[in-house]
């Protein structure tokens, strides 16, 4: 039993705009430095361009570039015998969003030369088209754990 106390999950609240509390956890992901405001306005600015792009609502967008890039399996170290062992896990409702955050985040900083919220559309836009590095992240996991099926049995 943990000494901790067990935490509490505080609800999150929708975004004002398209009343979406996935998207407003992304806003949350995007802030730095408290600056709300600023984040509120990339996101908004990239789902404009996002609708221009594809002809689609920019939620459902979104939402269909979210479950594209969230991950399904991940590996996870585990010392067994003295051998450490790749085992591949079913990722978590919390950890899959985390991940698919901050990769799609990483990728659209990874480009240079346009603003924030061009490159965030950019990415979204690629992971829909199925291209993409934070597409690519995710399927070098999906990799990882298909290839160290064999040592699923060691998974608690």
């Amino acid at each position: 039993m943990g000494r901790r106390k067990k935490r509490i999950d505080r609800g999150i609240k929708p975004d004002y705009k398209y009343n979406n509390a996935l998207l407003a956890r992304f806003i949350n992901y995007i802030m730095e430095d408290g600056k709300r405001t600023v984040a509120v306005k990339v996101v908004y600015k990239a789902l404009d361009i996002v609708k221009e792009k594809t002809k689609k609502d920019p939620i459902e967008a979104f939402e269909e570039a979210f479950n594209k890039v969230a991950p399904i399996l991940e590996v996870k170290s585990k010392r067994i015998g003295g051998a450490t062992y790749q085992v591949p896990i079913e990722v978590r409702g919390d950890r899959r969003m985390q991940l698919a955050f901050r990769w799609l985040i990483g990728a659209a900083k990874e480009k240079k030369g346009k603003p924030m919220s061009k490159k965030l559309a950019d990415e979204i836009v690629d992971i829909i088209n199925g291209t993409g590095s934070s597409m690519k992240k995710r399927e070098d996991v999906q990799k990882m754990a298909e290839a160290n099926r064999a040592f699923a049995h060691f998974a608690r």
